[in-house]
């Protein structure tokens, strides 16, 4: 079993903090974001029982970086802004030292659920040598987006997934798996499906057959050098996402042993020839054995180099980590929320960022860069994103989970460590970057100030937090 590729733990060593040695402390409540506070403040103590204590003697997994998705809908959303105002954006997103600093995105290998529509690269029926295939598509609105991206980060680390292959490679002969469901999705019109075209969880939607297996990784091939021919390097694939999922939007489920035939004879050989990574995911059931069923399967692991986790796939990861402890983990998208991008989505995303951090996630993806005001998707689900943007008056806003965002990825430097942490509750997370300095951040959840004590080594410091802000501290 292959390592994460060594390279990207070396991505931004210089480009997620700053050179200054100087105490540095951000603060963020809901109504007065990202403000700078006097570090005078934190005093120096002794002689009391700390509320935090972080152990900077045993190190645990190196954080890589962290990064959000792009999507057709992030990219419709910002073209609707006059071009300062977008490439304000986009350089406080991905400008090394900036703001935000991403620096590993994901990507859809075709239609996602917030694409404009349904699409593949080759929809011609039997076309097994791919004489068809075209990203055509994707020259409006993702080549623009990244390419706009790499303007202001040429090393961004991207990685790409479908969502559902062709529909002529599957059984049903549809990109979706089920029918929309208008008392969670807002009525948007049908999506097509027939009842006969209906599918469930844990069945073959894809044609296991050996012709559809070399298209389906041709298909990857195409989709790779493609891109390359636009100036854009994917440096690893996942062979699905969510692929126990049984959506109404894109989507494709497969048995885990199928998943790994594909993978370990196909998909996974056809990537090493052209040097792309593969990992398995995305993960979104708390169901550890299928792990198992690609990790320990003959073909696959030779080549698989982590795994990737989202939603409820978090319930798997603790004995996942346990039980693969070598292996690199990719948190692959945060949890969307609901488009109200209000502060007890923040809270709650706060909480998730921690679960898997402490689970031993090496890189950290939010899921929609950007969305118009309510987030609606293509099939009538209201999404969070980092930027909103008001169709009327075409104006934008940084909403409350960017701030957490960068809050961390702002600050912890890739290649960092994190570091393990107790006390009197668990609102602390804290790393190591490889500078030598630490990255110290809080959430205090009282509704009034409250001064806490952390022990950091052989340091003891006292700290009045704002109300119900999220807090990083850089000693």
């Amino acid at each position: 079993m292959k390592l994460f590729p060594m390279h990207l733990c070396l991505i931004g060593l210089i480009t997620a903090c700053s050179t200054t040695t100087k105490t540095e402390w951000v603060s963020t409540m809901e109504t007065n974001p990202w403000q700078t506070q006097n570090t005078e403040a934190i005093k120096e103590v002794s002689g009391t029982i700390p509320d935090y204590i972080i152990d900077t003697k045993k190190p645990l997994q190196t954080i890589d970086g962290f990064g959000a998705c792009f999507n057709e809908l992030g990219w419709t959303s910002l073209s609707l802004l006059a071009d300062s105002s977008r490439q304000s954006i986009m350089k406080e997103l991905f400008k090394p030292g900036e703001g935000a600093n991403l620096t590993i995105c994901r990507m859809p290998i075709g239609a996602n659920d917030f694409s404009r529509d349904w699409y593949s690269y080759d929809e011609t029926e039997g076309d097994f040598e791919m004489a068809s295939f075209s990203i055509e598509n994707d020259q409006e609105t993702l080549i623009p987006f990244i390419k706009n991206a790499l303007e202001y980060n040429p090393d961004l680390k991207i990685w790409a997934s479908p969502w559902s292959p062709p529909i002529w490679m599957k059984e049903n002969r549809h990109y979706a798996c089920q029918s929309l469901d208008t008392s969670f999705f807002n009525s948007v019109g049908e999506n097509g499906i027939k009842p006969e075209q209906v599918r469930k969880e844990g069945v073959n939607m894809f044609i296991p057959e050996e012709k559809y297996y070399k298209a389906y990784a041709l298909y990857f091939t195409k989709f790779i050098e493609s891109y390359r021919d636009n100036g854009i390097n994917i440096f690893m694939v996942m062979p699905q996402n969510e692929f126990n999922s049984c959506q109404p939007f894109p989507s494709c489920t497969w048995k885990s042993s199928t998943l790994a035939e594909f993978v370990g004879k196909y998909l996974a050989p056809a990537m090493n020839k052209i040097g792309v990574d593969v990992m398995f995911g995305t993960m979104e059931r708390p169901d550890e054995a299928m792990v198992d069923t690609v990790l320990n399967d003959p073909d696959c692991k030779k080549y698989i180099n982590g795994i990737g986790f989202q939603w409820a796939g978090k319930y798997a990861l603790p004995k996942v980590h346990k039980k693969y402890p070598e292996i690199k983990i990719i948190q692959t998208e945060q949890e969307c929320g609901d488009g109200l991008n209000d502060w007890e989505g923040c809270v709650y995303s706060w909480h998730l960022m921690k679960y898997f951090m402490e689970n031993g996630v090496n890189v950290y993806n939010y899921w929609n860069i950007s969305l118009e005001q309510g987030g609606m998707s293509r099939w009538g689900w209201t999404q969070n994103s980092l930027v909103t943007v008001d169709p009327v008056t075409l104006n934008y806003k940084y909403t409350n989970e960017y701030y957490l965002l960068k809050h961390f990825s702002h600050y912890i430097q890739s290649g960092a460590h994190l570091l393990s942490s107790k006390g009197s509750d668990e609102n602390i997370i804290a790393f190591k970057n490889p500078d030598g300095r630490y990255v110290i951040i809080v959430y205090n959840p009282d509704e009034k100030l409250s001064q806490k004590t952390i022990k950091i080594g052989d340091k003891q410091i006292a700290i009045e937090f704002q109300p119900l802000s999220f807090n990083t501290i850089v000693l």
